[in-house]
């Protein structure tokens, strides 16, 4: 297949090491039937000869078929063909597609989101395909049975993927996570971890998670194992296990710190959200000198950060701002009221052929009037969502405003300017925005608005004991395993 259409589809097939440390510790018996459910060109079915795998791809198919020739193999949609089949299987072993939710949809997504509903697992409409995938494969197993997957390291952080380990938990004697630090895809953005889970028909009182700098290819399972309770993880961690990638004695003094009654958290000082959608950033984000070519009053444009490239450190000033239209950026935004009378300049600029266009648009079109971007604020700060040392949190002294590419903060009350700027840079903030946010690929930590409202403010006299080294040490493995190189 193409590079693009693996990425469509979400096949990278699997290394012989681990195919094979995998389907070792599936099966127990030579006689035992495996359940690959998307087995791409056949790596997994033909590691044992007594298998079974579906492909929806029919080139894959017929890959996997001429690999493993003792295999059955059926061309077709899984979660179609798992409805309604009466086969069942003693394990499974695998690496379902991981295809993000944005390409997971139509007929295939809701037969996948039925069809796990029906059987206690209910997804919400941002889950990827691979959770559903290993619900779907579990029910199909005999008491008993095993089994041993791929799975991406969002199932340490994803709110998506909770409702698989829940149902995991409920349907499995024994739930293994083994957490590897280094790519066992290097050409895939995406982190892999591996997922064990044995006992099916049983219940597991906790989840068991192994740490490993890199993949070891026997076929036993990690002798040391952080047992976690279910009960901790759902109210403790937030249904995550980032971490406890972390030592136990710096898991214990975070959620001590978190539930000290004079720790905040961020969002209850601040209303965190994204900034507003243009939907056409390149015809509503003017220059200063086509503003001024076109001879557009001032009092209808609005200095605005695009992007948090764009944002110093700490504080954005008039300066600041006075800089961007001495370089000529495009950081003037056109803010038209809904119903003022428009100067003919601008509605001659509106009138332009790239205006006409931009009104075809679906966010354009979906408002009235076209041209009026909603939801214009002046934050308080500015928080970069995307970054790699750590999130900036950036006070806005220029009045200006900010697309959604950028977290706009609105403080509650004006005197916690002074609480939040204060702890910001400090060690144990920084590992709180490591373990509320979530690697990205790339080295990017990721903070969306809800997670950044979890972010852990201690009260200041707790400041310098939080600053020890093993602190410090710890926001550096959490960077680590999100592979951020300061250099």
């Amino acid at each position: 297949m193409t590079r693009l259409s693996r990425k469509q589809a979400g096949a990278y097939y699997t290394p012989d090491a681990v195919v094979a440390n995998l389907v070792r510790w599936a099966v127990r018996k030579e006689r035992d039937r495996l359940l690959d459910p998307s087995c791409g060109d056949g790596r997994f079915i033909a590691a044992h000869r007594n298998s079974f795998g579906v492909e929806q791809d029919a080139e894959a198919a017929a890959v996997a078929m001429g690999r493993a020739p003792g295999a059955s193999v059926h061309q077709g949609d899984f979660f179609a063909w798992a409805a309604r089949t009466r086969e069942r299987f003693e394990c499974a072993a695998g690496n379902p597609p991981f295809i993000r939710y944005q390409t997971f949809k139509g007929e295939v997504r809701e037969r996948a989101l039925q069809l796990c509903a029906r059987l206690g697992a209910k997804f919400s409409g941002l889950t990827g395909s691979w959770a559903p995938f290993l619900v779907a494969t579990a029910s199909l197993l005999t008491p008993g049975g095993r089994m041993a997957f791929v799975v991406p390291a969002a199932i340490g952080h994803a709110p998506y993927a909770a409702p698989l380990l829940d149902y995991l938990v409920g349907h499995f004697d024994d739930v293994r996570i083994v957490a590897v630090r280094t790519k066992l895809f290097p050409d895939l953005s995406e982190d892999c971890w591996l997922l064990h889970a044995g006992g099916f028909g049983g219940r597991a009182a906790e989840l068991r998670f192994s740490v490993l700098d890199r993949f070891n290819p026997t076929a036993e399972l990690p002798c040391e194992a952080v047992p976690v309770p279910v009960r901790e993880w759902r109210t403790s961690w937030n249904r995550r296990l980032r971490p406890y990638l972390l030592p136990g004695n710096v898991r214990e003094l975070y959620r001590a710190t978190a539930s000290n009654p004079d720790s905040l958290r961020f969002g209850d000082l601040a209303s965190i959200g994204i900034g507003y959608v243009s939907g056409a950033n390149g015809f509503f984000h003017l220059r200063p000198s086509e503003a001024e070519a076109w001879g557009i009053p001032g009092g209808l444009l609005h200095p605005t950060v695009r992007n948090g490239r764009m944002l110093p450190a700490r504080t954005l000033t008039a300066r600041t701002i006075e800089q961007w239209r001495r370089s000529d950026e495009p950081m003037m935004l056109l803010r038209l009221p809904k119903d003022a009378d428009l100067p003919p300049v601008v509605s001659e600029y509106l009138d332009t052929d790239r205006g006409q266009q931009v009104r075809k648009g679906y966010k354009c079109r979906m408002r009235t009037p076209w041209y009026s971007v909603p939801d214009v604020r002046v934050p308080d700060f500015f928080l970069t969502y995307m970054s790699g040392r750590m999130p900036n949190l950036v006070r806005n002294c220029a009045a200006a405003t900010c697309t959604n590419a950028v977290h706009g903060v609105h403080l509650r009350d004006r005197k916690a300017a002074r609480r939040v700027t204060g702890s910001w840079e400090t060690p144990f903030v920084r590992l709180s925005c490591e373990l509320e946010g979530h690697p990205l690929g790339g080295g990017v930590l990721k903070l969306e608005p809800r997670e950044a409202t979890r972010i852990v403010l201690p009260p200041p006299a707790m400041e310098s004991a939080l600053s020890g080294s093993e602190v410090v040490e710890a926001v550096s493995t959490m960077r680590t395993w999100r592979h951020y190189d300061a250099g």
